[in-house]
Formats: structure tokens, sequence, C-alpha cells
């Protein structure tokens, strides 16, 4: 921005703090904080400070031209949303706790809207009649609401939060693919601006619905998300998306089946232990009721069972629990502890791919005290549905290639769906074909996180003297630093308005009565990548440039800093 002001740190409301905040588990969230970019307002709710809301607006710039840059046409709808376009399409329901609700003076029902599809959907109804008038891209970039249960790592996890969320329309499948394909690239075009380090990930599509579905994940500790990497091919997925297939093995040759007295053994550990097997050779039986029926799901004994894979496959509307004492009370034929697939009755057996047909198990009897082992699938019990629903191990087989995945990590900065016709359908969304017939609409939906990048590039290239800033994000170019004396100050302000002048945006620390130690430490703490001393050499003309991330540092004359700043 050619002419910028220069941001003078003595008139600049921010002040940094020396400690972690109480509160701070994450590292984006202590940095923030301390360097002066937001401040909490109640539990997920933040205010951003002049600091941090240019880093906000630098990333919306990135996310705003790149958007425009593939056709998509920016608007603004409204956040506070009736009710009906979100009944019509069940999601009043399906969103549980997370959606805020709340009611005019006159008792109608309204929303804070977490995402737009529908919104969106209806405003396409009401502009575009015909064939002609598609494809579209819609996008805008607005504060979207979650009642979180627990809001906490700061901003990467709050109640409100700035999200980017865009929308496809088109008449045909193919250019639904298209307008997936223009979306994906122009991610992966913010995502290198924003200087992320990113995997595209496979993933559920969850209570959004649709065919087709990928994150955009970046790697950090501070992750929510786990996904799985194969190192020898480009396969990767959010653990939830993981799914193994089924292999049957020849189990012609396995014996009958036996039962065997096992007393006191109601775990796989007990169980294991007692006959000194490994719990990988035991199935492991979990109870759950779905919308009250009972269900059996086959692990095997050394896996842990993903209750978010078996929610995700029965439905955001079924209701999923655990089975309960009140529930063994009023089926006697289900032994506590010793349930087991064969003779099961009134019960939908499902089972992972690793119980695939032919494999032989240690599992229960179904009576107190007794196991059965040489139990085969496909000969001794039968599976319903095979369902992944284990949670995925490292070293766990690639679905792709067969090598050991990788887990790590990562905060979730962008999503994209093809959503097909699930809302259109819902909401009747048609268009008059170039037969003169109707034509349902087919859609796209594609968010981004925009604060939620914020914290993650905090995440990401934060070090341990503080933030950061890749130079696109950054809230200044150059960082300049009044050592202290009148004369360090004066040649400061005279190298700040030239570097302005020059067309950079300039923080300029120019605070009297603060000592140069803690304006050396302020200035790596808020992570500039350039800063600019005006120390002992001053009177001179000469200063010292500082390159923020390597710690590189070269003492020249002013003219020659400003070369070098605005080569």
């Amino acid at each position: 921005m050619a002419n910028a002001p220069v941001q003078r740190m003595s008139q600049l409301m921010a002040k940094t703090l020396r400690d972690d905040p109480a509160d701070a588990e994450v590292l984006s969230h202590k940095l923030l904080v301390r360097a002066g970019y937001v401040r909490r307002t109640a539990a997920g709710i933040w205010s951003w400070l002049p600091l941090g809301k240019k880093v906000l607006s630098n990333v919306e710039r990135i996310v705003r031209e790149e958007m425009d840059a593939v056709g998509a046409q920016e608007v603004s709808l409204p956040a506070l949303l009736p009710r009906e376009p979100y009944e019509a399409t069940g999601r009043w329901d399906e969103y549980g706790a997370e959606l805020f609700r709340l009611q005019d003076r006159k008792g109608g029902d309204y929303l804070l809207g977490p995402t737009h599809e529908e919104i969106f959907t209806l405003l396409v109804k009401d502009q575009c009649s015909s064939y002609k008038d598609l494809p579209v891209i819609l996008y805008q970039i607005q504060t979207k609401f979650r009642d979180e249960a627990r809001p906490r790592a700061g901003i990467l996890r709050g109640r409100e939060f700035l999200m980017k969320d865009s929308y496809s329309f088109d008449t045909e499948d193919e250019g639904l693919a298209h307008s997936y394909a223009l979306h994906r690239q122009a991610y992966q075009r913010i995502f290198e601006r924003l200087g992320l380090d990113y995997r595209i990930c496979a993933a559920t599509a969850g209570a959004m619905g649709g065919s087709k579905s990928e994150e955009f994940l970046a790697p950090a500790e501070a992750g929510e998300d786990t996904f799985a990497d194969c190192p020898n091919c480009d396969f990767a997925a959010n653990t939830e998306a993981v799914y193994q297939t089924v292999k049957p093995v020849d189990g012609s040759a396995v014996p009958a089946a036996e039962e065997i007295p096992t007393p006191d053994t109601p775990t796989i550990e007990t169980l294991a232990a007692s006959l000194g097997v490994p719990a990988s050779a035991t199935l492991k039986n979990l109870l759950v009721k779905v919308d009250g029926e009972i269900v059996a799901i086959g692990v095997p004994g050394d896996r842990e069972v993903d209750m978010d894979k078996v929610e995700a496959h029965f439905g955001p509307t079924a209701t999923v629990e655990l089975v309960t004492e009140e529930d063994f009370a009023q089926r006697p034929d289900l032994v506590r502890g010793y349930v087991g697939p064969q003779g099961l009755e009134k019960v939908t057996y499902l089972a992972d791919p690793r119980v695939a047909p032919g494999t032989a198990w240690i599992t229960g009897a179904n009576k107190e005290g007794m196991h059965a082992k040489n139990v085969v699938a496909g000969r001794d019990f039968e599976v319903s549905e095979y369902v992944d629903v284990v949670v995925v191990q490292d070293g766990d087989p690639c679905p792709a290639c067969g090598t050991g995945l990788k887990l790590d990590r990562a905060i979730e900065i962008g999503h994209i769906f093809q959503l097909g016709r699930k809302y259109a359908d819902a909401l009747k969304l048609d268009v008059l074909g170039q037969n003169g017939k109707p034509v349902r609409v087919t859609m796209g939906s594609y968010g981004i996180g925009v604060s939620r990048a914020v914290a993650a590039l905090a995440e990401q290239t934060a070090d341990d003297k503080g933030l950061c800033w890749p130079a696109e994000v950054a809230p200044a170019d150059v960082h300049v630093v009044a050592a202290g004396k009148a004369l360090q100050t004066e040649l400061a302000l005279e190298v700040s308005d030239k570097l302005a002048a020059a067309g950079l945006r300039v923080l300029v620390d120019d605070r009297a009565g603060v000592s140069p130690g803690v304006k050396f430490t302020d200035a790596e703490l808020i992570g500039v990548p350039k800063i600019l001393v005006a120390g002992r050499r001053a009177a001179e003309g000469v200063v010292e440039l500082k390159d923020r991330r390597t710690g590189e540092r070269e003492e020249m004359t002013v003219e020659e800093a400003l070369a070098a700043l605005t080569a």
C-alpha cells in the first residue's frame, strides 16, 4: 500500500505481556495475547486489537483475491437467520446443542448462522430461473456462530469466528466437479500465499452431507484433528475417513467352535491374560443402542471403537448411545462381558473389516463365565454389514498401497464438499433446462476458517522468542526500533517516513521511557519479518537490519537499508 501511515507504538492500543495468560493451553493462544493481537471478551469470544486486525485483514485479502480470480462473486448475507429453511433441510435438529437458537419478541424462532447452505440456496432460487443463469459461484467472509460446549485454545475453537464460505451452483454433475476443482486449486494458492504447511485429506461429510469431501489440514501440536499420511503414496485422510476393505481368508481348516470355561474374565485384558493369548486373537463385541434398538459391533480385541465413526455411519439424525445396566436386565440373553456373535437374536451385528469371512476368534459364549474359541466369521455367525469403526493406529496399512500409515495432529483450515442435490431437493431449487423442463440444481460448499488460519500460522511459524509472521500476512513489513536516545528516536522516525513513502507498511517503536531490552524483546514477540534498529551508531547514520526468522543481522547505512527493504 503506497504512502501507508507509519504506526507508532507510542500511540498503539496494544500492551505486550511478559507472562502467558493463566488459561492459555496452546502456543497461539499464549503468543497472540502476549503480543497484543487479541483479548478475551468471554469464553470463546475474542476481540481483535489493531495488530491482530491487520493480520486478519491480510488473510481476508488473500482469500478474497483468490476467490475473485476463479470468478466467484462476493455477497453479504445476514448472520441472524429464520428457522424455516434449516427445518426444511433437517439441520435445525441435526446441529443439536451447537446451534445458537433464539426467539424474537413475537416468539419467532431464529438462529445465528453456523453455515449458510440453506440461505444461499434460497438466494439462487430467487435470482436464477434458467440454465443460462448458471453456473455461478457465490461467497462471503462473515462471522459464524457455534455454541461450543468447551471453547478452548484461544481463537482456534471459539463460539464466534470469521469464515469464508462459498457455494457453487451447476445444472450437471460434471459442472459440480469443475467448480469443486476450481475451489481445490484456489485453496492451494491461498494456503501457499499464507505460508501455511498443509495437507489435503479425504474427509467425511458429517452434517453437511454430500458425496465427496476433502479437508485442508495444517499440521500442528495444537490440532484437534488427527490425520493419517502414507509415506509411500499420496494417500492422506482424516482418521474418521480411513476405511479398510474386507479381505476374506480361508477358514476351512479351523476346527469346530468349542466353548471353554473362563471364570472372572469379563474384559479383554482378563481374558487374554487367562488364556495366554494376545488381545488381537479375541473378538470384542460392543453393544450400542441406535434409536432405541440394540446393535452389536465386533472389532478385534486389541482395537478401540471410534464412536465418532459409529455415529457417522448411522447418520446425524440417529441417536447412538451405549447400552446400560437396565438394558442388560431387560435382555437376559445378553450376558455382560460374555457376549458373542454366534446365536445372537434380535440384534443387528456389524463388524470391522478385520473380522472378515474365514477369520477365527475367541469370543463370548453368551453364558456367564464362558467363552468360545475357533469361532469363524461366515461359518459360525453372519455379519449384517461391515463398517470400519475402529480408532486408527500408527502403522495401520494404507488402504491404497498397504504401507504403514503415520498419524499426526492438525488444525482444520479448510473444507470442501460436493453437496449434490441435498439442499436443492429440500428447498426445491430448479431452473428451466435447455429443453424447457425443470432441472434440479447441484451444489458445492467450500469453507475456510479465516480467523483460525491466523492461529494456525502462529502455531506453525512461532519460535521460542515469539510470533514470526510470513511477509504477506504480517501486520507490517518492517518494525523500526529506536533504541532510546533522542537522536536514535529522531533517526528511527525519519527512516520510518522514508520507508512508508516507498510503499512499505511500518511499525516504529518510539515509546519514551521504555528500555532498549524491552523494545527488542517486544519486536521479536510481535514477529514482523524485518527489524530495523536505530542504535549506538545512529549519529553515523548507521542502522542494524535483522531478519526475524533467521536471526541474521547486518549493520548498514540508512541508504543501504532503504535499498535492501524496498528491493
